[in-house]
């Protein structure tokens, strides 16, 4: 999976317009993160809100632990951002007792300090409403009107929620790592690769579910038995019945069809949408036992996404500029690929 080339699940809205040229500067990808709160100006942890480009993120957390003295346990962050680009996000640092540290002293070129407050809680990974993104697309030979009609499709239906390439590793390296834990053919002790590997594993099962919901058209549709989530929660039930009222929430977007991130326990859903699914998840039981025997339970997670605030533009130097905001857990990738295709790179 080391090229977009094998991201081989479905397409919901006829495939890409056009390749086009992405990512030749960390400035054609920027990203800012949302936090769920704003520092409340007091308590044991300061808060840093940075501006950083070209720069990993886990190393900048190690730079910042030696900058205020102390140990690379003591900071902490809620998400990676990508290297290759352009991002504002937040690092916790843990200092009980007032410290006066000289905070632009630690600016370089690539590494601006936008805010420093004090919260009372530690930023834990996750801890994250979403990100805003800003992409530069070049060589984009696709006509404006084409464009525009895909655009509105995606504003009126959403994109397929997939887990984007990247949740794979570098050439699919995780699930195949995962594969190799299964069968015992790996050992893994650290548990953050582990993590890695059965992340991987459930990403694509649900992708593969999602898929095959795209090529049949009701990936944005109930289909009976189904299990919906609720909009901006991780909650789920499912009805007896497809009823208006249900309809009409699903037109509203109030709530979401939803796929199996699969594990432990009986799948709740039900009638055609568990036939679907048993369909696909049983041509990877492996998987499937291996997620199982890991101790996961049975979630789920929403077919749909609708980018929020979505704008697009062609700049003066001939460039497309895209923008949107997607919550927390969800891919810019996922939004790319349903209007452009590119070589290689990765945008998170």
């Amino acid at each position: 999976m080391s090229s977009q080339s094998s991201f081989t699940f479905a397409h919901a809205h006829g495939g890409p317009l056009g390749a086009v040229q992405f990512r030749q500067t960390p400035e054609d990808f920027f990203v800012e993160e949302k936090l769920p709160f704003l520092p409340c100006g007091s308590g044991e942890h300061v808060y840093v809100q940075v501006r950083k480009r070209n720069t990993n993120t886990d190393w900048l957390a190690r730079q910042l632990a030696q900058f205020a003295g102390l140990s690379p346990k003591a900071v902490s962050y809620a998400g990676l951002k990508d290297r290759n680009a352009v991002a504002v996000q937040w690092f916790s640092l843990h200092m009980p007792k007032p410290e006066d540290l000289d905070w632009p002293s630690i600016e370089s070129e690539d590494l601006q300090v936008l805010e420093v407050s004090r919260h009372q809680q530690k930023l834990r990974k996750g801890m994250l409403k979403g990100n805003t993104f800003r992409i530069r697309l070049a060589d984009c030979a696709f006509p404006n009107d084409a464009l525009e009609d895909r655009m509105q499709c995606i504003l009126r239906e959403g994109v397929p929620n997939y887990f984007g390439e990247q949740r794979f590793g570098h050439s699919g390296g995780n699930l195949e790592k995962a594969r190799a834990l299964f069968t015992g053919k790996l050992r893994e002790k650290n548990r953050h690769k582990r993590g890695l590997y059965l992340s991987a594993a459930r990403s694509f099962l649900f992708n593969r579910v999602l898929s095959a919901r795209v090529e049949q058209g009701n990936w944005n549709h109930a289909l009976a038995g189904d299990c919906f989530i609720l909009a901006g929660s991780n909650s789920f039930f499912c009805p007896d019945e497809l009823d208006e009222v249900i309809q009409r929430r699903l037109q509203e977007r109030d709530i979401h069809p939803s796929g199996p991130l699969w594990g432990r326990g009986t799948s709740p859903a039900r009638e055609a949408c568990a036939t679907l699914e048993q369909a696909i998840v049983g041509q990877e039981l492996a998987l499937c036992e291996g997620l199982e025997a890991a101790g996961l339970k049975q979630e789920r997670r929403s077919l749909r996404l609708f980018p929020e605030d979505l704008q697009w533009s062609f700049a003066d130097d001939g460039h497309l500029e895209v923008s949107f905001f997607l919550p927390a857990g969800t891919y810019a990738t996922v939004v790319l690929r349903e209007i452009v295709s590119w070589e290689s790179g990765f945008p998170e």
